[in-house]
């Protein structure tokens, strides 16, 4: 069992209590299988600095969300950074509103759209 309960994966937020620490080079997330030991689960890991890591004795790493042999690596329970909820549910509802098939609606509404649709595509000029 993992002495940091609060650890969480950097990629998809799943509790990282049941995983040893310290991670091993090529340690997986349970859930997402994102590695583990990478620049952005690490505390020295800063996007706004130089290098992105905020101690200067670090080698360069340059894909942050890849393991990485780096010795000044410190996991952080902070690493995982959750997206704007509220605008994803918001955008969710509204594509849900403008693909979903309404049942309630019945065949009627089902046959007049498609009549609609042949009346849009249908050359009057062939009837003569």
């Amino acid at each position: 069992m993992n002495a940091d309960a609060n650890l969480v994966c950097w990629k998809c937020g799943t509790s990282l209590e049941m995983v040893l620490l310290p991670f091993r080079r090529l340690e997986v997330c349970p859930d997402c299988d994102a590695e583990l030991h990478v620049c952005k689960m690490c505390k020295l890991y800063d996007p706004h600095v130089v290098e992105a890591c905020i101690d200067d004795r670090a080698e360069e790493v340059r894909n942050k969300e890849r393991a990485n042999f780096c010795d000044y690596f410190k996991p952080t329970p902070n690493a995982y950074q959750s997206r704007d909820s509220a605008a994803s549910q918001a955008s969710r509802a509204k594509l849900d509103a403008l693909f979903s098939a309404d049942t309630s609606a019945g065949e009627s509404d089902t046959t007049s759209t498609r009549h609609a649709l042949d009346d849009l595509f249908t050359d009057d000029s062939d009837d003569n």
